[in-house]
């Protein structure tokens, strides 16, 4: 296995745009992360001010413990740039045929996945790491609380949906194949066809949206506060038991689709 994602590590390392798209992701979690801390500074800047917001929302979401959630959930919603890199590089494999080179060379199709595989959770793990690292920060910029690991389960939420978010990058990788084709259908999808999907079985359909497959680990990571406040108006709150283990069912299908999809292509 160190052999084979040495070989990935040479195909990724001279590769500007990875780099550029790395950079940028790690960027812009802690800048747009900054841009919420600095509209909370300015909601709870005065005395009175910050009364009246305690009382109605509750603490700083980046104070401790909250500041968990409240990072994992803005930056949640930059994941479509690992998964915008991990399209590019299985689907760079077909373009270039790297792909069969490396079948030709001996490895074996299991094999070939398999590194993409590693690769993705590789990802998923250091957008987890990053927006840890991030919570840190901007928890003791806050410096309303002592440090606290109270939430930190969040994070581990982040992590279940980086894995998701990439995965289903990765599936549009390999079944697409074509680098425009696979990057538009992923962005179609994950931003605004399911959202759509969402809205009309959550208006329609008892709130079943809540349990499409990207929608899912959605719910796991609401907003500080904002999930109190949607319980209470919400008639059928929802079962986060259920959603998690759904989540999960999802995160497996999208492994076994990717891998027999691979395993039986023409290559």
């Amino acid at each position: 296995m160190g052999q084979l994602l040495s070989i990935e590590w040479m195909k990724l390392k001279n590769y500007r745009a990875f780099w550029i798209l790395l950079c940028l992701y790690i960027a812009t979690i802690f800048g747009a992360n900054y841009i919420i801390y600095r509209i909370q500074q300015v909601i709870y800047a005065e005395r009175q001010a910050k009364g009246i917001a305690t009382m109605v929302l509750g603490d700083p979401p980046y104070s401790f413990p909250t500041v968990w959630q409240a990072t994992a959930h803005v930056s949640s919603f930059l994941l479509f740039i690992p998964g915008l890199i991990l399209i590019i590089a299985i689907t760079n494999e077909y373009s270039f045929k790297t792909h069969r080179q490396n079948v030709i060379d001996g490895w074996t199709r299991q094999q070939f996945i398999a590194s993409k595989i590693i690769i993705a959770t590789l990802f998923a793990v250091l957008s987890t790491v990053v927006v840890a690292i991030t919570a840190v920060i901007f928890g003791y910029m806050q410096g309303d609380a002592a440090f606290s690991f109270e939430g930190f389960s969040y994070i581990g939420y982040f992590f279940l949906q980086a894995m998701s978010y990439i995965m289903v990058a990765l599936l549009m990788g390999v079944l697409f194949k074509r680098g425009g084709l696979a990057i538009g259908v992923f962005f179609s999808y994950a931003l605004v066809l399911e959202q759509i999907i969402v809205l009309i079985l959550n208006r329609y359909a008892n709130f079943s949206g809540r349990y499409m497959p990207l929608e899912t680990t959605d719910m796991l990571i609401p907003f500080p506060h904002i999930q109190r406040v949607m319980n209470k108006l919400t008639a059928s709150p929802p079962n986060y038991t259920a959603i998690f283990i759904l989540a999960l069912v999802y995160l497996a299908a999208y492994l076994f689709i990717v891998v027999r999809k691979f395993q039986t292509d023409d290559l």
